[in-house]
């Protein structure tokens, strides 16, 4: 039977990928996107008015209010009571609907600081959090157990997917509050366009970090709308890590930028290595498949065709 898919989020990073790959999908019906200029999902009547008239088989849940190390680390109020709305209401105007399947895009940020790499589904709240994006951490793993408890008690099928750094199209590139990848893409081409003669990376230089791109986690979202599986909580990653260095020196040789590539240690490094253990989403018959330097050379291709968008201001 083909099912009907609600997208939240669906002009974000993740929604805009998603909606491309269940366009050419199999046993995919009506696709609807909900965007904030439509549904306000801070507000639970908005938020269960959509739910109950949509009446989809499956919701994609991609909405999310998100950022680097920076914003993260100075709008700590924003981060954790706008996520815990989202969730929130989302969750709770489907307990009268336990047919609805529910995909919910965490983060991995919510694993402990100091878990052993690779960080395992298991190691969930085993310990304390990572200091500069602990709220949005908070926002995340309150959302998971309230999806474990609908579960348990009316019986809902929820899957948390856990990605590692997602990057890719239609992703934020702000200068101030983008994650790693847009954000280190958007400085780097301000200085090549500029002629600098250096260009300063956020910190130390030294966590080791892995990247997903988006269309690998919408991929592996479609490969799950159809699968029954038994964990609700699936990292998702593509197994493969580098460190913020040779990721500045990859995007620099990307973009052709030919000055020197120093160090501003008054920016926090956060997690000195964050790398998931995918073991279980690989099990079921699902892979990564964008290597990093494909991944970058296709988003600096879209920033380029896209600098007098908002989200590359």
């Amino acid at each position: 039977m083909d099912k009907k898919i609600l997208i939240l989020g669906s002009k974000g990073l993740v929604g805009t990928s998603v909606k491309k790959v269940l366009s050419s999908s199999e046993n995919i019906g009506e696709v609807v996107s909900s965007t904030r200029e439509d549904t306000n999902l801070f507000d639970f009547k908005e938020t269960s008015k959509l739910i109950s008239t949509t009446k989809p088989n499956v919701i994609i849940n991609a909405a999310a209010k998100v950022g680097g190390i920076y914003a993260n680390n100075t709008k700590r109020t924003e981060f954790i009571l706008e996520n815990l709305k989202i969730n929130l209401n989302l969750l709770e105007s489907c307990i009268p609907f336990p047919d609805i399947k529910i995909i919910n895009l965490g983060s991995s940020c919510i694993y402990p600081l100091n878990a052993e790499n690779p960080i395992k589904e298991d190691y969930f709240m085993s310990g304390k959090l990572e200091p500069t994006n602990s709220p949005y951490a908070m926002a995340k793993l309150t959302a998971i157990e309230m999806s474990d408890a609908m579960t348990k008690q009316y019986g809902h099928e929820i899957i948390n997917l856990m990605p590692t750094n997602l990057y890719g199209p239609n992703d934020n590139f702000s200068l101030t509050d983008s994650h790693v990848i847009p954000g280190l893409i958007h400085r780097m081409h301000i200085a090549k366009e500029g002629n600098e003669d250096e260009f300063m990376i956020w910190g130390s230089g030294k966590p080791l970090r892995e990247f997903l791109y988006v269309d690998d986690l919408a991929d592996c979202i479609n490969f799950l709308i159809n699968k029954k599986v038994d964990s609700s909580l699936i990292n998702v990653g593509s197994g493969e890590e580098i460190s913020i260095f040779e990721l500045a020196s990859l995007i620099k040789e990307i973009l052709s930028f030919e000055g020197s590539l120093k160090f501003d240690n008054s920016k926090p490094d956060g997690n000195p290595r964050k790398l998931i253990d995918s073991t279980l989403i690989n099990s079921l018959g699902w892979k990564s498949k964008t290597k990093l330097e494909e991944g970058i050379k296709l988003t600096y291709e879209w920033f380029q065709n896209n600098l007098s968008e908002k989200r590359v201001s």
